[in-house]
């Protein structure tokens, strides 16, 4: 239970019938932090159907929506990465409605993330963040991420860059709550 709302926080994995659900929210979420996705609503009403299907449910994605009373009020992925020999995970599109911020819900969805990287044999976790963004770098601390010293792509001034942050994943631990 969520301390600061009555209402019980559930998480559901995005299923093939959800990509409209799964687009609109990336599209809130986008409008709402553009900073924070380095990207556009512009740049995601581009493409149709089967791209939303693909991308809410491909094999080597875990996407989340987080609900309080039946109403969409967050969403994370978790996406694997095959690049090398091993594959790599990732963390990314966090994202939490305003009014909801401060429930825990984030906490519920990174830890969801990292258990199924862990159910992957993943033994780390990665993720991107936007310079200027300390939500998002408090949030993945507390978890225990830490700065790699890597960048990533470009931040939305053209001038800064993401940086990367990672986690090794432990079988047993306990996420912290906020």
């Amino acid at each position: 239970m969520i301390e600061e709302t009555s209402e019980q926080v559930a998480l559901r994995v995005v299923t093939d019938q959800d990509w409209p659900l799964w687009r609109d929210l990336r599209r809130t979420a986008v409008a709402d932090a553009p900073h924070a996705f380095c990207s556009r609503v512009e740049d995601w009403d581009r493409g149709e159907e089967a791209r939303w299907r693909a991308m809410s449910t491909g094999p080597d994605s875990y996407n989340l929506v987080a609900d309080v009373s039946g109403r969409p009020v967050g969403m994370a992925r978790g996406v694997r990465l095959r690049t090398g020999a091993e594959p790599a995970y990732e963390l990314r599109s966090v994202w939490v409605a305003p009014e909801a911020r401060g429930w825990g819900v984030a906490d519920l969805l990174v830890a969801a993330v990292e258990d199924w990287a862990l159910r992957q044999g993943a033994r780390s976790l990665r993720l991107l963040v936007a310079p200027g963004n300390a939500p998002a770098d408090a949030l993945y601390r507390r978890h225990g991420y830490l700065p790699t010293g890597e960048s990533g792509g470009a931040a939305p001034d053209g001038v800064g860059r993401q940086y990367a942050m990672a986690k090794e994943l432990a079988r047993g631990r306990e996420a912290p709550r906020s």
